[in-house]
């Protein structure tokens, strides 16, 4: 394990790089700021490493760029929050709205943009701490978030776990956006992708679910076997098959057919966003000095669903003090 300085934020807030690096010869780099995935290094069925996710070679890229949530980890509560507005206990909450009327991703300044405390770090793992104080964000309780990756061969995992000394909502997930080719290459339109997904959520106006749960069947969402990604662009959560709801299992599996690298990802969460970078536009530049161009990544964040405290048929997505919020995805690379 490697840790060197990687900058400093606007208030002045010391910022450090983590580098884990498995027998394997994958290479994975950590930064405290957002607590986010910055490269993963993994080589081709040649033997030739490449960096297979977006990021910035300085902190002053995550924070120009700051909306796009590179590698984060996104919180209080991933994806969106149809009005910013949601009510527990019979209490309603106002949330910072940050997405035409909604709320995306916790807010304004989310878990994505604040400095997480290093617990541990050795050779294979990393342990990070972020305390978003009640009343942050709108959202009520202090909620006290870990997350611990662990590198080990040819997977890298991911364990949440978050308390709360008040009835709260939360939902968490990882925003690491890939392409297997390699960082900057290209749009990820020839990756094969594959979902244990028969069905989705139907989305509105702004994103927001309309509460339906639909089949897939007969529509451009249907990746139940490989498919092309191809340059449709999505945005758009998907309900994961779960033959033991809450037991880590296999969500999708995403080949980079001319490099042969394979990703697996599996998790304990009921869904999956799948998301293909509709939102580059080019002005941003990666750690490779490549531009970013819609459609160059897919990001595959396992969660609960969005606007889950408004649609009392989803999963719940209540905390509350003595009942601990836990969460594991591992993403398995391959060849």
């Amino acid at each position: 394990m490697q840790r060197r300085p990687f900058g400093e934020t606007t208030a002045g807030e010391p910022v450090d790089v983590f580098t884990l690096t498995s027998a394997t010869g994958i290479e994975v780099s950590i930064i405290t700021y957002g607590a986010a995935v910055q490269q993963l290094w993994v080589p081709d069925r040649k033997g030739r490493r490449a960096n297979v996710v977006l990021g910035f070679a300085t902190l002053d890229g995550y924070l120009a760029h700051d909306g796009h949530y590179f590698g984060a980890i996104v919180g209080r509560y991933a994806n969106r929050i149809a009005g910013g507005r949601f009510t527990l206990d019979g209490v309603v909450h106002e949330l910072v709205q940050n997405d035409h009327g909604n709320s995306l991703h916790g807010g304004s300044r989310g878990f994505d943009k604040h400095v997480w405390q290093v617990l541990a770090a050795d050779e294979a793992s990393l342990a990070l701490r972020y305390t978003s104080a009640d009343g942050e964000m709108g959202y009520p309780g202090t909620l006290v978030a870990d997350v611990v990756y662990t590198l080990a061969r040819r997977a890298l995992r991911i364990d949440y776990r978050a308390s709360t000394d008040a009835p709260t909502i939360v939902n968490l997930t990882n925003h690491t956006c890939w392409n297997l080719a390699g960082e900057g290459v290209g749009p990820v339109d020839e990756h094969l992708l594959t979902l244990n997904a028969a069905t989705y959520t139907p989305v509105g106006a702004g994103l927001v679910p309309t509460g339906e749960i639909a089949s897939v069947d007969g529509t451009p969402l249907d990746f139940q076997t490989a498919a092309a990604i191809g340059s449709r662009g999505y945005d758009q959560n998907f309900v994961l098959d779960q033959p033991d709801p809450g037991s880590l299992a296999l969500a999708a599996r995403v080949e980079e057919p001319r490099s042969g690298r394979a990703l697996e990802v599996h998790t304990t969460e009921p869904g999956l966003q799948l998301y293909t970078g509709t939102f580059l536009d080019g002005t941003m530049i990666g750690t490779g000095g490549h531009a970013y161009r819609r459609g160059g990544c897919v990001a595959l964040e396992t969660q609960r669903f969005p606007d889950s405290p408004n649609r009392p048929a989803f999963p719940s997505t209540v905390l509350r003090p003595g009942a601990p919020f836990t969460s594991t995805t591992v993403f398995r690379l391959q060849p």
